[in-house]
């Protein structure tokens, strides 16, 4: 874990191997560090996004390896989960009756932007949250 300052903005980056015991406190570790850096009001959306993010990596990777980015700039809160599949999210619309997928399709309805983006060995998905920003919840 460490936390890391450069120009105007504050970051923290923690390499996890994703487990679903572990999502509470992770949680509670994202809140914990908006909340520090007075992000008080994303703090609920940035945690289910960063929930539903993580659960991907769990459930669709062929590893539970991943890499968990938090940025503070001025404007508000860039959240990054790295990980090594290929394979990018979709949204799609979500059978409201099934018991899985609607993670990405919340995450499109909660978040200001977002995306992915592959890398050499894996992937990006990144969401950001305006800090003026009312979302949907």
């Amino acid at each position: 874990m460490a936390v890391l300052t450069e120009a105007s903005t504050q970051q923290y980056r923690q390499e996890l191997t994703v487990q679903p015991q572990d999502l509470e406190r992770i949680r509670r570790i994202v809140g914990a560090y908006l909340r520090y850096w007075g992000r008080d009001e994303v703090v609920e959306r940035a945690a289910m996004c960063v929930t539903e993010l993580l659960s991907n990596v769990h459930k669709h990777t062929g590893s539970a390896a991943c890499v968990l980015l938090l940025q503070i700039s001025p404007s508000g809160v860039r959240i990054v989960v790295s990980d090594e599949s290929q394979d990018l999210p979709v949204v799609r619309e979500p059978n409201w009756f099934a018991e899985s997928g609607r993670g990405m399709f919340l995450i499109s309805k909660t978040v200001d932007a977002w995306g992915a983006e592959p890398t050499s060995d894996g992937k990006h998905v990144w969401f950001e949250i305006r800090a003026s920003s009312k979302g949907v919840a």
